[in-house]
C-alpha cells in the first residue's frame, strides 16, 4: 500500500478505489475482451452513470449529516411528472419548457423543505421522516398520473439524453460539473463546514452557535434539487416520465455513498470517493451484464456487499 500511496496520494479509500477500477477493468477485459474494453461499452457506462450519480450525490449529502433520504427517488419522479405534464401541453413552446423546469425545481424545494423540517424542527429520525415522505409522494405520483406514462418531449430534452461532445455523453459532463460544484460547496463554504460539524456532533455544533436547523433543511433541499436534476436526465434518457422509474436505484445510491467512504453516522466523506465508487459499480454492472448475469442477482449482490461493508466497518470501529 505504501508503494501505491506514492503514486496515488490522498485518502486510503480513494487510493483503494483507483486500484479497484484498474483491477475490474483488467479482469473483465480478460474475460470479455473487446466486448468490455470498447468505446461503445464505455459510452454505455457513461450514459447510464449520470442518473444514478445525481441520485447518489443527493443521498450522500444527507448521509454526511448523519441522515438519509429514502424519498429521493419518489421526489425525482414527482418532479419529472410535474414537468412532463406541463411540457406536453405545449411541447414546441420554449416558455412552457422553462415553466416546467421551474415548476420541477419548486416541487423539489418543497419536498426538501418538508423533509428537513420534519427532521430538524419536529425531531423525527431521518429514516422515518423520509420513509414517510417517500410513501406519501409515491402514492401521490401514482394517483395523479393514474400510473400511466407521460411522453412526447421536445428535441431540447431528448438532446440532453443522446448528445455527446468528443464522444463523451453530455449528461456525463453535467454530472461531473455538479460533482465539482458540490466539492466546492463542501470544502470551501461555511455551509459545507457546518454540514460536516452537524454530522460529527449536532448538539455541540448547535452550542457553538451554528444554526443546525438551517443547515439540515438546506442539505435536504440540496438533496431534493439533485433529484430534480436526475429527473430531467431520466426524462431525456427515456423520453417519458412515470411514477415508478428508478425504484431499483435506491439501494445503489446508499451503497455508492458507503463504498465511497461516507460515514453512515455522518461527519466524514468526500465527493471524489463517491464518484469513484459509482464508476466501480457501473463497471461491475456492465461487466456482469455482458457475462449474462441476471439483473436480479446483481441487485442481490449489491445488497450483500452493503451488509458486508457495514458489518466490517462496525467491527473495525
Amino acid at each position: 500500500m505504501k508503494t501505491i500511496a506514492r503514486f496515488l496520494p490522498g485518502d486510503a479509500i480513494i487510493r483503494l478505489q483507483c486500484v479497484i477500477i484498474v483491477v475490474v477493468a483488467l479482469v473483465f477485459s480478460a474475460l470479455l475482451g473487446s466486448r468490455f474494453f470498447s468505446v461503445a461499452n464505455f459510452q454505455s457506462i457513461g450514459s447510464q452513470l449520470p442518473i444514478l450519480g445525481m441520485l447518489a450525490l443527493g443521498m450522500g449529502m444527507t448521509m454526511l449529516t448523519g441522515g438519509i433520504n429514502l424519498s429521493i427517488i419518489a421526489g425525482a419522479n414527482a418532479c419529472s411528472l410535474v414537468m412532463a405534464a406541463i411540457i406536453v401541453t405545449h411541447p414546441d413552446n420554449p416558455l412552457f419548457l422553462v415553466l416546467a423546469l421551474l415548476a420541477g425545481a419548486a416541487v423539489a424545494v418543497a419536498i426538501g423543505t418538508l423533509n428537513g423540517a420534519l427532521i430538524a424542527w419536529v425531531g423525527v429520525s431521518p429514516i422515518l421522516a423520509t420513509l414517510g415522505t417517500m410513501t406519501l409522494i409515491s402514492g401521490l405520483n401514482i394517483l395523479l398520473s393514474n400510473g400511466t406514462v407521460i411522453s412526447g418531449f421536445p428535441i431540447a430534452i431528448q438532446y440532453l439524453g443522446n448528445a455527446t461532445i468528443a464522444g463523451i455523453p453530455v449528461a456525463l459532463l453535467l454530472f461531473f460539473l455538479v460533482a465539482i460544484l458540490l466539492w466546492v460547496l463542501l470544502e470551501h463554504t461555511t455551509l459545507g463546514r457546518s454540514l460536516y460539524l452537524v454530522g460529527s456532533n449536532e448538539q455541540a455544533t448547535r452550542y457553538s452557535g451554528v444554526n443546525t436547523v438551517r443547515v439540515q433543511i438546506s442539505v435536504y433541499v440540496i438533496s431534493a434539487l439533485l433529484g430534480w436534476v436526475a429527473a430531467i436526465l431520466m426524462m431525456a434518457k427515456f423520453n417519458s416520465a412515470k411514477a415508478g422509474y428508478g425504484e431499483s436505484y435506491l439501494l445503489v445510491t446508499i451503497l455508492a455513498s458507503v463504498l465511497g467512504g461516507i460515514n453512515p453516522d455522518g461527519g466524514f466523506g468526500r465527493i471524489i470517493g463517491l464518484v469513484l465508487a459509482l464508476i466501480v459499480l457501473q463497471m461491475l454492472e456492465s461487466g456482469l451484464n455482458l457475462l449474462g448475469v441476471s439483473s436480479y442477482l446483481t441487485m442481490a449482490l449489491w445488497g450483500a456487499v452493503l451488509i458486508l461493508f457495514i458489518a466490517l466497518q462496525n467491527r473495525k470501529a
